[in-house]
Formats: C-alpha cells, structure tokens, sequence
C-alpha cells in the first residue's frame, strides 16, 4: 500500500478532488512499445487539442475586461463601482465553479462536464453581447466565471487521464500555456474589435470544442471509476492505437483506483493537526502572496492603467503586455524543474517588486508634477516588468508546491482550500483595484511591491525546495525548516 500510495503524489493543477492524485504521476506503468505511441499519437494529441479549446476560453475571459473598459463604461455609462463588479464577479462565479467542478466531472464524465462548461460561457458571452444594462452584463460575466471555473478543473485533469507517460508533462504544461494565449489574444484582439464584437469572439473556442467532442474519447479512468468496462476498453484502445497491448496499463488503472477508494476520508478539520499544519499554511500563504501581489488589478484594468499613467496609446501598452506574457510563461514552463521552485518564485517577487516600484514611482510623479517625460516610460517598464516576473514564477509556482506538499490522503480537501483562498484574494483584489487607484495609484503599486518582499521573506523561511523529492522527504523538509 504504501508503494501505491508514494506513486500518486504528483498533483498537478489546481481544483482538486481525491480522484485527481491517481493522473499526475504516471511513472506507474513503465513501457508502451514504440510502434503502439507511434500509431496512436493522433488521437491522444486532437483530444488535448479539443481540451485545452477550454482553457484558450478561460483566458479569453480573464483578458475581456482589460481592453473594453473604457467603451464598456462610456456605451453604457457605468460608474466604477459598477465595472469594477462587472470585472470582479468572473472571480466570484469561477469560485462556484471550482466548487461544484468536481462533482460534475464524476457525475456526467470529463467530455459532459466541458460541454456543460461550453454552454455557461455561451450563455454568458451572448448575456453581454445583448446587454444594455449592467445587470445583464454582470449575469453575462458571472455565467462565464462559472464556466471557467468547471474548465480550470477538468481541462488539465482530462488530459494528464488520457496521455501516456512520454508525453504527460509536455501535454498538461498546455493548459497553463493556452490560458495565457487566450488572455492575450483577448488584449491583441479587443484593441481593434468593440467590445461587443470582442464578447461573439469569445464564442469560437465554445464552438470549436463543442465540435471536437464529438470525435475524441471519454476519459477512460473515469469509465473504469464508474464501472462501464466496456467503454473503459474502447477509449484506452483509441488512444493507444488499436493494435497497442492494453493489458498492463488497464490493470494498473483499475490498480490505482482500488488503492484511491481504499484511503481513508479526511474534512477539513483533519488540516489543523500538527502534522499538516505547516503544509496548509505554507499553501495557503503562497496563494494570498500571488493574489495579493495585484496580478489580477494589473491584468483586468492594463488598459485604463497605461491610461491613467499617461501613455498616449493606451492600446499600444495592452498589445506590449500581451507579448510579453506568452513567451515568459513558456520559459517560466521550462525552468520549473531545472531551477527548481523556491528560486524561481524568489526571482520572480524580485521581479514583482521592481515592476511595482517602478510603476508606483511613475504614478507618484504625476501626482507630484515631476519628469512628465519619464512618467509613460516608467509605467509601461513597470508593469511589463511585473507581469513578466509574474509569468516565469509567481504563476505557476505556488499551485506546483501545492500539488506536492500535502500527503496524498489529505490532498483533495487541502486543494479545496487551498483553491478557494486563491479565487477570493483574485475577487478582492480585481474588485478594489480602480478603488485603490482612486484612492492613491501610487500607494496602490507600493503596496502590492511590499508584498512581494514580504513573499521572498516567507519563503526564505519557511517554504522548502520540493523538486525531485519524494512526498516523505518533502514532508521531513517541511517538519524540520527553519
């Protein structure tokens, strides 16, 4: 038992049940001839491309408001507070959906649960293309949060459940991947498209996926969870190839869900005691520093930021912004595991807190009348600057610690909570973003770059290196750090 268990270690995204720890480290089964990973490759890469139509939407969504603000308050004459909801409430339905994502999955399968998330964000794209009002735009906004939600959880779970061991980790670094090109396209596009326009593209992705069901598998560990062996055979066949020998990997599938079934239930109280406690806060402390840091404020409101700084273009920043993020988040993919994650993140708050500082000094010129000339150049500096220091580290790094910090039999709850800080610190900070701005834009930057001194402080201090070690080394780091 404690074999198997060792096995199912390796968590890899965020929205996590149980069921989840079975997918992430597939080093179980050892070989697939070469003829058999040759022959199938087709259809194990169209299903992640079919898949990862959902993260492409999730970006797309979380990229809407940084582009349309300006035409969205004046087409309609919203106050702040108003488009600050309309931004924020994507966070709040996302919440629901994380919630919920889980046991939709289990019930109606991984391909239902993407069509069922296909349909909320058509709903929501068609609420807002048609609003004339800022409730119909808020309900738009809030179906699609809810859709996002459901795809933050199942996009990467399917996919690490229907690919072989050789191609795993590159597959599911597709996810992160597609969520920042979506987000980017979303500012490329919405620089040139009204914002109307900019929500009936939204649609696409939908489209594209729900067409692309129609011709990819069912999960086959989520056949074999519910019993329908069959099928369980028929989709392993057809995404290893049909004259592949399945044998060995379907036994140890049915083998890791007997194991999964077998550990016992944990609440959420279970987390308190002493030899989990210094992993739930180190997780839950590394999801505030991320949020809190202001990465949704500064993506959701990039546009009118440049503005307020004082860029003549202010479209000319939000394109910038998109292209810097893309290429970063891939090299942030590739660094995961060669620098190793305590590094990274450290390098990246440096970044986080240059960006800021940056950008803060800008604001602070403007309110003081000084170097008008230099106030546009420091602004677009500092906030490429951040989301660049983001993207390589402060992203990525924290959900990976989270997926490897906590014992298996206690993940699935830990993740939960651990998940549901992340989507409350992004509604508060996206929600009191243009408040603070209102309030003080300079202060608001130097608040947010003392929170990422404050993140390198913590994790000097309390977050141990877990690359390339088991879970007990890992929780013999956590127990013994200093």
């Amino acid at each position: 038992m404690a074999k198997e268990i060792n096995r199912l270690n390796d968590l890899e995204k965020p929205l996590i049940t149980e069921e989840q720890n079975i997918v992430h480290k597939s080093d179980e089964y050892d070989s697939y001839k070469s003829s058999d990973e040759n022959g199938s490759i087709f259809m194990v890469l169209l299903s992640t491309f079919v898949a990862v139509c959902g993260a492409f939407e999730f970006g797309t969504c979380v990229g809407y408001s940084a582009p349309t603000q300006a035409a969205i308050r004046e087409d309609l004459g919203l106050s702040l507070a108003e488009f600050a909801m309309f931004g924020s409430i994507l966070t709040i339905g996302a919440m629901f959906g994380a919630v919920t994502s889980g046991r939709i999955a289990d019930t109606i399968g991984r391909k239902g649960a993407m069509r069922l998330s296909a349909v909320f964000c058509i709903a929501g794209w068609l609420a807002v293309y048609f609003s004339k009002s800022d409730v119909s735009l808020d309900l738009g906004r809030f179906a699609t949060g809810y859709g996002i939600g459901i795809f933050s959880y199942v996009v990467p779970i399917f996919i690490a459940e229907i690919a072989p061991k050789n191609l795993r980790g590159g597959l599911t670094t597709l996810n992160q991947l597609l969520i920042v090109i979506g987000q980017s396209t979303a500012f490329l596009i919405g620089t040139v498209i009204s914002w109307r326009e900019l929500a009936l593209a939204g649609l696409l992705p939908c489209i594209v996926l729900f067409v692309g069901l129609c011709f990819i598998p069912e999960s086959p560990r989520w056949l074999a969870k519910v019993g329908d062996q069959k099928e369980f055979h028929a989709a392993l066949r057809e995404l290893r190839g049909k004259d592949a020998d399945i044998t060995e990997e379907a036994e140890e599938i049915q083998e890791y869900i007997e194991t999964l079934q077998s550990l016992p239930k944990t609440t959420i109280w279970d987390l308190f005691q002493r030899q989990y406690i210094k992993s739930v806060i180190i997780g839950v402390a590394l999801m505030v520093f991320q949020q809190f840091g202001g990465i949704n404020g500064v993506s959701f409101y990039a546009s009118q930021t440049f503005a307020l700084a004082g860029l003549s273009s202010a479209k000319a920043g939000t394109v910038a912004y998109a292209c810097v993020q893309v290429p970063i988040t891939f090299l942030g993919a590739m660094l995961m595991d060669k620098s190793g994650r305590r590094p990274l993140i450290m390098v990246s708050s440096a970044g986080t807190f240059l960006g800021c500082f940056l950008a803060g000094t800008s604001f602070y010129f403007k309110e003081h009348d000084l170097l008008p000339e230099w106030r546009p150049i420091l602004a677009v500096a500092g906030v490429l600057i951040y989301v660049g220091s983001f993207s390589i580290g402060l992203g990525a790094a924290p959900w990976v610690i989270m997926s490897e910090i906590f014992p298996i039999n206690v993940k699935g709850v830990a993740g939960s909570l651990v998940v549901l800080v992340n989507w409350l610190g992004a509604w508060a900070v996206s929600y009191t973003f243009n408040f603070m701005m209102t309030w003080s834009s300079y202060g608001t930057f130097y608040i947010y770059s003392g929170v990422s001194i404050i993140t390198i402080l913590f994790v000097v201090k309390f977050v141990p290196e877990t690359k390339g070690k088991t879970l007990e080394e890992i929780q013999a780091c956590i127990n013994s750090h200093r």
